[in-house]
């Protein structure tokens, strides 16, 4: 069977961390911010660990890890 390529977006966004991690910034915080709540925008702020069994699953999938 020949390899797999890459999901290039998946590759992109996601970061897998040296204990194997998956690491991902929170989605909504790009475009009309000025109807959101400050304190919606604060709780966008910084990178969330991926912690779904079955989201790692396919992500690692689509990494090809």
């Amino acid at each position: 069977m020949p390899k797999l390529k890459t999901h290039s977006g998946t590759k992109d966004r996601i970061q897998i961390t040296k204990n194997g991690k998956l690491r991902r910034r929170h989605a909504g915080v790009g475009h009309n911010l000025s109807k959101k709540s400050a304190n919606r925008k604060r709780r966008f702020d910084g990178i969330e660990t991926v912690t779904t069994k079955g989201f790692i699953k396919s992500i690692k999938k689509n990494l090809g890890v």
